[in-house]
């Protein structure tokens, strides 16, 4: 027997209204048309599947199987139909985010609360162990949006600025260095510094200030969360160099000092990469441009 959806929805539609004629106005058939296309089913599976003369009318023993096979199929498919509209208007698809930037969880997780509620039908993830593959990762279409401040020149690919923003020295304040204005490299030549728990390459203080300068800190602590860093700064264990956003309670609190890095200061720039074809679907613009104005709102409040 050859089964088809529209066979499915006979059956359940007979089987809710009881009878042909209100079954054949609810699918917009006659009924001579719905009782020719039941006749059919029933040549195909070689058995009756209702019970003639009985009022209202009844599915038999196999008319019950194939109700049961509609009542679990049918919703499934009509689910499918509605996500594939959603995907088709832009308002449902896939937003799976990977980060080269290990701070930016601080300011990522407001952005994905508020686009949350403007796209609940947009299944959101973000892909941390991807971190270092993330662009080969974008271009194969594993991941949807990348977090980085390396843009490529890849074909294909869009760079969207996101927002600038400065690495900072910070110390305890009881610190030697709390009475300097600004930091250099050779600062750091008999420090432990703390660091997160990523590769150089993607460190502001090797790539801008210590690697360019030659120089080496006298240790090298690594540490998963922010919160741990700055405990392990005031505490006198080490010194870090932080993004701006991650400082904005060190920068009004009393244990602590921030200063830039060289007298002229650094900034850095943050992108968010997405495949070309995807940058101007409606819920990626939307997700750039709340990435654009979270991080600024802490920025200032750090200020």
């Amino acid at each position: 027997m050859h089964i088809e959806f529209r066979h499915l929805r006979t059956i359940q539609a007979i089987h809710r209204a009881g009878g042909l004629a209100r079954a054949a106005e609810a699918l917009n058939l006659t009924q001579s048309a719905l009782s020719h296309q039941v006749k059919g089913i029933e040549a195909q599976a070689g058995v009756e599947l209702f019970v003639r003369r009985s009022r209202p009318l009844k599915l038999s023993a196999a008319g019950q199987k194939l109700l049961r096979l509609a009542e679990r199929v049918l919703p499934e498919v009509e689910a499918l139909e509605q996500e594939l509209s959603g995907v088709r208007s832009g308002r449902a698809g896939r937003l799976h985010i990977a980060i080269e930037c290990h701070a930016c969880f601080e300011w990522l997780f407001p952005v994905l609360d508020r686009f949350r509620h403007a796209w609940p039908d947009v299944d959101v993830d973000i892909r941390p162990g991807l971190a270092f593959g993330a662009l080969p990762a974008l271009m194969r279409e594993e991941v949807d949006l990348v977090i980085s401040a390396d843009p490529e020149p890849l074909q294909g690919v869009d760079f969207t600025p996101l927002f600038d923003y400065e690495p900072l020295f910070v110390a305890a304040s009881t610190h030697p260095l709390a009475a300097k204005p600004h930091v250099e490299a050779e600062d750091f030549a008999g420090e432990t510094l703390i660091t997160y728990p990523v590769e150089r390459a993607r460190l502001d203080v090797f790539t801008e200030l210590l690697g360019p300068a030659g120089v080496e800190p006298a240790a090298i602590r690594q540490v998963e969360l922010t919160a741990m860093i700055l405990l392990l700064v005031a505490s006198g264990r080490g010194v870090s160099v932080l993004p701006d956003w991650v400082l904005r309670e060190a920068r009004t609190s009393t244990d602590y000092i921030t200063r830039p890095l060289t007298a002229q200061g650094v900034t850095r720039r943050l992108h968010a990469a997405t495949r070309s074809e995807d940058t101007t679907k409606p819920y990626v613009a939307h997700v750039l441009r709340l990435a654009r104005s979270e991080p600024v709102k802490l920025q200032r409040r750090a200020s």
